[in-house]
């Protein structure tokens, strides 16, 4: 488990997410209503609720996505997200 301050990402657009999701090798697969998902060659899955590209996430729903689905590292976050 990250010792990650998750307030310190409230400002975490969607459009911002996908983009460092791409850039780490996932990919969309297919849509589903409002959300999106994104699947990794290794087989994570991450899917994302898309209503608008400036939506930000809750500390809660961010802790699941980048913990529990993306399975990334402090050091996954510090490579996509400059002010964590």
């Amino acid at each position: 488990m990250l010792s990650v301050d998750y307030s310190k990402l409230r400002s975490l657009t969607v459009r911002r997410l996908i983009a460092a999701l791409t850039k780490e090798g996932f990919s969309l697969v297919r849509r589903s209503g409002s959300h999106r998902i994104y699947r990794h060659h290794d087989g994570r899955r991450v899917t994302v609720s898309f209503h608008k590209g400036s939506q930000t996430f809750s500390p809660k729903i961010l802790k699941i996505v980048i913990e529990d689905q993306a399975k990334w590292t402090v050091n996954d976050l510090n490579r996509n997200f400059d002010h964590f």
